[in-house]
């Protein structure tokens, strides 16, 4: 079990890995300072060995590391990649691939909703992890021996558990399913922070035209201003702090220094006027191009009973073919469904309107019902005269 410190060790480690079929791939890292991942410690493992990478290390170039993970030859194995293919596509501008998601594997075969790695762990590779560790200070140093073999753990319980899953999906004919869930962690707009969407995540309570205007532009300031800066969102300026400004729309410094939590310091420096001029930039945009209020989709009249015979259909659906609900459809879905036959979801595409969908559509019109089974215990689908 070593650590890799400079980078002549890694280069000649990422060389040995690219003879191998796939690598299983972990990083840890830390974000409560900043608004950018800072990443501490990556683990690889080819079939033979594991290591971890220092990224902190005097003089580390990770380049060798980047040209591994854009290695169209190798496949890169991830439990809940996300966050870590976020932290290279945003240190190299590229993502990982081609790549495997195990907790996404998993779900396909019937591990259910977002399943642990420690599950996967236990039941595939037959390996206890120890948890002791797992909020551990990651951007410390020196690393001890144990915090290595924890690291390290992560990626070498992997390569059973890929194996595995990856039969499974073979034997299951599922392989197609995971390659449409792959194709959105490996895209570049999954992992596209656009300032000017900041607003969305803030979900306003007001229905204000004005005040939505006002919101979008503080918003946009305030990621451009944490992503320069490196910081976390709350320590720009807090989401309250964000709301009630958008609300009152200050145009002077005593007016924004009103504003609670806000110190009149502040308010009179360099952010203060940064504020001040995003609001007055909000209020220039012509009155028609102010973003309206979110619209609440309510369900029609009596689609409720339909949403709910859906909701039993997709259970029954899921326990039938040993997948997970949540991959093949969302409750939002469900509403869409019952409300309309051509709605845009993705429980009505591909794999998943075959596993779920076309009964969804035959069991609202009435082609199809439910029935207890003769045991009383169960439920199955019967066809209806039309």
């Amino acid at each position: 079990m070593t650590l890799i410190a400079d980078t002549a060790a890694l280069a000649a480690f990422c060389e040995r890995l690219k003879s191998a079929p796939y690598i299983t791939v972990d990083t840890e890292f830390v974000r409560e300072k900043t608004y950018w991942p800072q990443l501490c410690l990556v683990q690889l493992a080819g079939p033979d060995e594991a290591h971890a990478v220092d990224p902190l290390a005097p003089g580390m170039d990770l380049s060798p590391l980047f040209a591994l993970m854009a290695d169209p030859a190798v496949l890169k194995v991830f439990h809940a990649a996300r966050q870590d293919v976020e932290i290279f596509h945003h240190l190299s501008g590229a993502i990982p691939a081609p790549l495997f998601d195990t907790q996404v594997a998993a779900m396909v075969c019937g591990f259910g909703d977002a399943v642990s790695y420690e599950t996967l762990a236990t039941q595939l590779a037959r390996a206890r992890i120890d948890k002791s560790l797992r909020f551990t200070d990651w951007a410390q140093r020196p690393l001890t021996e144990k915090q290595l073999h924890y690291a390290l753990s992560d990626v070498t319980h992997l390569r059973p558990a890929y194996e595995k899953l990856q039969k499974r999906l073979d034997r299951d004919g599922r392989s197609d399913w995971l390659v449409e869930e792959m194709a959105i962690l490996t895209d570049p707009r999954t992992y596209r922070t656009e300032p000017e969407e900041a607003w969305l995540r803030l979900k306003p309570r007001s229905s204000s035209p004005k005040f939505l205007v006002v919101l979008r532009e503080l918003a946009a300031w305030r990621e451009r201003e944490a992503q320069e800066r490196d910081l976390p969102r709350q320590r720009v300026i807090r989401d309250e702090a964000l709301l009630e400004i958008a609300a009152h729309a200050p145009s002077r410094p005593e007016d924004l220094a009103r504003t609670r939590g806000l110190s009149k310091g502040l308010a009179e420096g360099r952010i203060g006027t940064a504020i001040l001029e995003a609001v007055a930039r909000a209020l220039a945009v012509p009155e028609q191009d102010w973003p309206r209020p979110l619209e609440r989709v309510d369900l029609p009249r009596g689609l409720g009973p339909v949403v709910d015979l859906l909701k039993v259909l997709l259970k029954l659906k899921c326990d039938q073919h040993d997948v997970a609900q949540k991959l093949v459809a969302s409750s939002s879905d469900l509403e869409a469904i019952a409300a309309d036959d051509q709605a845009d979801v993705m429980a009505l595409k591909g794999w998943r309107r075959t596993l779920f969908g076309e009964d969804a559509l035959a069991l609202k019109h009435g082609r199809i019902g439910l029935a207890l089974a003769e045991s009383g215990k169960s439920l199955r689908l019967i066809p209806l005269q039309p």
